[in-house]
């Protein structure tokens, strides 16, 4: 998948305009909060937010921020939606962080690579083992990284409606529409 095509698998799962007063990010449009589209120079009411706005928000605040073409190259264009998908719902540095966890789980006590920080940025050093590990594990390291990245994806959710109650009114239909592995 491209930027282009996970950005339209995002839309389609984020619909339009949403202002649930049960969800935490409050008024959004496209999936993309009111905080977030100030944050990227959007002035207008969040209605009225145009596609190609949301379009560039999403290339430049998760897409090109998680390195999802460099990621994509190495580890193929499910790996790169998923952290996509994932940093659209959650937060980019978390879908970093949640990549990271994995690699480091995958690397038999440091004998294939050794760990890195898990800290949430998808810099050099992750790209790196990312390669490693992909380099050692093939195509059945992609599966089983886009299992990990949504076992971890679940668990985070899980644990948000249990520190919220509130969250439980979304919690069936993240994991129907993100918890998934396409």
């Amino acid at each position: 998948m491209s930027f282009q095509d996970s950005f339209d698998k995002v839309i389609g799962i984020e619909g339009h305009y949403s202002d649930d007063p049960n969800d935490a990010g409050g008024e959004t449009m496209f999936g993309i909060t009111l905080t977030t589209a100030r944050t990227f120079g959007y002035r207008g009411p969040m209605k009225d937010m145009p596609l190609a706005v949301a379009q560039d928000i999403y290339r430049r605040g998760w897409w090109d921020l998680l390195r999802l073409d460099e990621v994509a190259n190495i580890a193929g264009a499910r790996v790169a939606d998923e952290l996509f998908e994932c940093g659209v719902n959650i937060a980019p540095h978390k879908a970093a962080g949640f990549l990271q966890r994995a690699l480091n789980s995958f690397n038999q006590r440091g004998a294939h690579y050794p760990d890195i920080r898990a800290d949430g940025n998808l810099g050099p050093a992750t790209l790196a083992t990312l390669r490693a590990f992909m380099q050692r594990r093939k195509l059945a390291g992609e599966t089983v990284l886009l299992s990990a990245l949504n076992a971890q994806q679940g668990v985070y959710y899980l644990e948000r409606s249990e520190a919220r109650p509130a969250n439980e009114d979304f919690c069936f239909g993240w994991y129907a529409n993100r918890v998934t592995i396409s």
